[in-house]
């Protein structure tokens, strides 16, 4: 076989510009060698000899053969590498003995002979015959066979030696292409549908045989190759081991070259989603097992958590503006947190600027950087794209870009923290019910004793404190690509990349995340859905209720937090926020959200001809306590109303991590609790009541709400 080279001398020929050319001298410069090249018709042309060789124009004229790159032979070290350990170790030990039969030494050279060598038989003396029968007679094998291994052997080297079945590049070399194109065509057709069994599958593919090739009789393999086909198959369209969902997303990869967004500093881009987790929390007001819901807002740059919120049953599109308020706004950690894992309220990280009573005094800080998103990225939910979110980011200058419909890579970052929460905090906690019905236990309910603002605080502290220091494979310094960083190092390397970060210019800017509402301004307050608000910082506008101004003007605009109805928010005209508090305000020691007020309102107007809203409220909390909300409605205002803090104004956390936080181990160490009640229990006496019910007033208590309920149902 020739070599991989050729001459390049008086003429060669090449092809230059699509035209036949021959060299026919050279001319050495000072500027180096050129080539005097002539083409068919008799004309001249010069060109340098490195441009000839290197350049696109012209291409080589080969007058003998010789290997190419477009050959269908594989190079030795893809053939090698193919081979498993055992068979590579075979190819490696008959190499040994070829070169010990052609040359007396296994290593192939004299000067790296071992102490036994040379052999007798295998002298460099004997001749190569002698020497091939005695090898034969060593391994078991013909003449021919060692005859063929040593031709082999001085074309291809090692990789020659490898048996012809080891080289084939999949299982499918004997399939008929007919038979494998058919086959392919039944199993793209399985993509949107359920998992079928591997019979099913050869049963259709031989029918789609039989009818698309009428005039060609297609060979069609044994149940047993069938299989086996089938298998290799399966690793190109999967059908039968993976999961149905996982198996369509598959079948949805771009079949191009994946593009991605590549941010450059942190806040450029910022990414929010909701998903349900799969753990469960006990209803503080019920006492029944709920599923929750966590909404985060995630910087790309860094991979930080600016936000988080988790809502139970369902969620809203205030708790989507709750979680991007806290990007502008963190909250405060407790004192039990680590000192590093609290960022500096001003939202530049510690390891560029050390605060002195941050080294020296208590913990103080927030748990989350401060960032101002410049691009939101979310997907085609209602709550991401309604017209209270998008009009506060159009307002805050945030450009909103929805992803692409069912492709869940647009927000991989995002959707890869939902799994690292879920192998390295939720499975750890009682009540994890796994990612589907296939992996849940037997009863995870038994053992959920987290609430639901508990198990919020524990995802919030296992942030701070574990995955914001721990290194992410997906963040690296190109320059340094061996250097692992966390996404508390990240944010100090863009800050120190960018030179700058976009921060909140404004704390009162979070008040616009609100939902507004116009009224006018009453001589008792300002009055929205029958609740009346009022304040001092009304005073002066009270007399414009009955004044001649257009209706128009007299109408002020008023921010109400549809989580927590007592109290609304207004800005005057000096522009300067004051809070109004509702005149029931008083006797409620938690939020109540404007769901859970209409609902009383109704439940009291069955009862009574003339109820107020303080009876209403009171019926309402004792309907949940008493656990008569059956309804999916009522189930559902229970939920929301179970929080013990507003929608964006939440209290500091103060629950844990994972079983080594202190907050869990104390969870985990409290003694076994009993089986919730049932939905029939009795009423629970209220706390502090030192005399106690009689059994006369809980038999009125019981009979007045089974009326009322029994009323409802009606």
């Amino acid at each position: 076989m020739s070599g991989a080279g050729t001459k390049l001398g008086v003429g060669t020929h090449f092809r230059l510009d699509g035209e036949t050319v021959e060299v026919v001298d050279f001319a050495i410069l000072s500027t180096g060698m050129e080539v005097i090249l002539k083409d068919g018709r008799g004309r001249l042309a010069r060109m340098s000899v490195r441009e000839l060789l290197t350049s696109d124009r012209a291409e080589l004229i080969h007058d003998r053969s010789g290997p190419s790159s477009a050959d269908d032979e594989d190079l030795a070290a893809v053939v090698l590498n193919r081979l498993a350990k055992h068979e590579k170790k075979e190819v490696l030990e008959r190499a040994e003995h070829v070169r010990e039969m052609v040359t007396g030494y296994r290593s192939g050279s004299e000067d790296l002979a071992r102490p036994d060598e040379p052999r007798p038989q295998y002298a460099p003396a004997l001749p190569l015959k002698a020497r091939y029968e005695a090898k034969a007679a060593e391994l078991g094998v013909t003449e021919r066979t060692v005859r063929r291994w040593a031709r082999a052997f001085r074309e291809l080297g090692e990789a020659g030696l490898v048996p012809k079945t080891a080289q084939a590049d999949d299982g499918l070399g004997s399939a008929d292409p007919r038979w494998v194109e058919a086959a392919v065509e039944v199993l793209k057709e399985y993509e949107e549908e359920s998992r079928p069994s591997v019979k099913v599958v050869l049963e259709e593919v031989e029918a789609r045989v039989k009818t698309k090739f009428k005039l060609v009789k297609v060979p069609v393999p044994s149940q047993a190759t069938g299989y086996r086909w089938m298998k290799e198959l399966e690793r190109r369209y999967p059908t039968f081991r993976l999961s149905t969902q996982r198996n369509r997303d598959i079948a949805d990869r771009p079949k191009g070259v994946y593009g991605k967004l590549r941010p450059t500093r942190p806040g450029e881009y910022v990414l929010m989603d909701t998903t349900r987790l799969d753990v469960f929390a006990l209803d503080p007001v019920t006492l029944r097992w709920m599923q929750a819901e966590l909404t985060v807002a995630m910087d790309w740059y860094t991979r930080c958590i600016i936000g988080l919120r988790v809502t139970p049953v369902s969620t809203k599109a205030i708790d989507a503006a709750a979680v991007l308020y806290q990007a502008y706004r963190p909250q405060p950690v407790p004192e039990s947190w680590p000192r590093e894992a609290a960022w500096p309220e001003h939202g530049i990280p510690r390891g560029v600027l050390v605060e002195a009573e941050a080294v020296h005094g208590p913990v103080t800080g927030v748990w989350g950087p401060k960032i101002a998103p410049e691009t939101l990225i979310v997907d085609h939910g209602k709550i991401y794209l309604s017209a209270h979110l998008t009009s506060v980011c159009h307002r805050m200058g945030i450009s909103v870009q929805p992803a692409r419909l069912r492709t869940g890579r647009d927000k991989g970052p995002v959707e890869r923290f939902f799994r690292t929460l879920r192998e390295d905090l939720l499975q750890r906690l009682p009540g994890y019910k796994g990612p589907n019905i296939h992996s849940r236990g037997l009863n995870p309910e038994k053992d959920a004793f987290f609430f639901h603002h508990e198990l919020e605080a524990i995802i919030r502290e296992w942030i701070a404190v574990d995955y914001h220091r721990t290194p992410h494979e997906g963040l690296l310094d190109p320059h340094l690509p061996k250097v692992e960083l966390s996404p508390a190092a990240m944010f100090e390397h863009g800050l120190a990349r960018a030179g700058y970060i976009e921060v909140p210019r404004d704390p009162h800017l979070a008040f616009e995340f609100l939902d507004v509402t116009m009224r006018t301004v009453q001589p008792y307050g300002v009055e929205i859905n029958g609740r009346r608000y009022n304040g001092p910082c009304l005073d002066g506008l009270r007399d414009m209720a009955g004044s001649d101004i257009d209706l128009d003007k007299r109408r002020l605009e008023f921010f109400a937090d549809p989580d927590d109805a007592t109290q609304i928010h207004f800005r005057d005209h000096e522009r300067v926020w004051h809070t109004l508090e509702w005149e029931h305000a008083p006797s409620l020691d938690m939020p109540l959200s404007e769901e859970a007020l209409q609902f009383a309102r109704r439940l009291a107007a069955k009862e009574y001809t003339y109820p107020d809203d303080r009876l209403a409220i009171a019926l309402l909390l004792k309907r949940w306590n008493l656990g008569l909300g059956t309804s999916l409605g009522e189930r559902r205002m229970a939920l929301r109303l179970s929080r013990e803090q507003a929608a964006l104004d939440l209290p500091e956390p103060r629950a844990g991590a994972v079983s080594s936080l202190p907050s869990v181990a104390r969870v985990l160490s409290l003694p076994a609790q009993a089986e919730p009640p049932a939905v029939e229990a009795a009423p629970v006496v209220e706390e502090g009541d030192d005399d106690g019910d009689s059994l006369e007033e809980l038999d009125e208590e019981i009979d007045f709400y089974a009326t009322a309920l029994r009323d409802i149902d009606d």
